[in-house]
């Protein structure tokens, strides 16, 4: 009985320090991220994003088929719309007390896909996948993606993850698997 109560005890503490840790992870901003990560020998993944339409997913929603969508949806400007923001914006979909870094106009940034990077960024904790995720990282999957690529948003289109990560990635080739 003494166990099962040990166990018990130690999973708690365990979740709450999970649960605690969890709400420290604070958003630093790709241009933090790009500090690492547009090196061209490491894959210049900055660069990638920058060329990506998640760079740029912020402004869609200023543009001719947004402002229709808003105008016939009683939508006063889908650049202002929560609903909106929550997928194509990392800084709106932050809580506001964790943007640190974030700026508000880098669209789907580096964080809105990896997640948070305050407690993995440093070079010694991303050289160990294994850290970095404990440490927030976030690694692709189509759950994630389909948190925004569904069909409840107006303009979707058919997704298949395998192509989408493909056209999307940006590996580190000097990272060993």
């Amino acid at each position: 009985m003494k166990t099962i109560k040990c166990s018990v005890l130690i999973g708690m503490a365990l979740f709450i320090t999970a649960t605690i840790s969890a709400q420290n992870f604070a958003f630093v901003g790709a241009e933090t991220c790009k500090t690492c990560h547009n090196k061209p020998a490491q894959g210049a993944q900055y660069d990638h994003w920058l060329n990506d339409q998640h760079s740029q997913a912020l402004k869609t929603l200023s543009g001719e088929k947004a402002t229709e969508y808003a105008k016939a949806n009683d939508i006063a400007d889908a650049s202002k719309e929560e609903k909106c923001l929550k997928c194509h914006s990392t800084y709106h979909a932050a809580p506001a007390n964790l943007r640190n870094g974030i700026k508000e106009d880098e669209g789907v940034s580096c964080e809105g896909c990896h997640g948070a990077g305050s407690r993995y960024r440093s070079p010694a904790i991303m050289k160990n996948p294994a850290i970095a995720v404990r440490q927030g990282l976030i690694l692709q999957t189509e759950e994630l993606c389909t948190k925004c690529h569904n069909s409840d948003n107006p303009f979707f289109k058919e997704f298949d993850f395998k192509t989408a990560f493909e056209k999307t990635s940006h590996p580190d080739p000097t990272n060993k698997k």
